[in-house]
């Protein structure tokens, strides 16, 4: 019974650690200003101004800059003309917007 409880103890924490590994981690701005100076991202500016385009007149709730899986990605909320709040994920890289969703 003793062997048992521990394995069940070993596999939980074996899926804490993989699930851990797979959630994206939130930078700081040291790492997103560097990442920028070495021009592995984009400017946010140029980023922001691409997901402002896509709902004119929204209002910028919050930008967050994450790393998943080795991408970077900006994340904006926005809240909509008509009150909606967005979620919209863009490769901090690239520009390309790889999610657009209702938050």
């Amino acid at each position: 019974m003793k062997l048992n409880s521990r394995a069940t103890r070993l596999t939980a924490l074996a899926l804490v650690l993989l699930c851990s590994t797979a959630m994206a981690r939130d930078l700081d701005q040291d790492e997103a200003l560097a990442l920028r100076r070495d021009g592995v991202i984009l400017p946010l500016e140029q980023v922001l101004q691409q997901a402002m385009d896509r709902y004119p007149g929204a209002k910028l709730l919050e930008v967050e800059l994450e790393e998943k899986h080795d991408v970077y990605i900006y994340e904006v909320e926005l809240l909509t003309v008509e009150g909606v709040a967005r979620e919209l994920h863009l490769k901090a890289d690239t520009g390309e917007l790889v999610k657009d969703k209702e938050d």
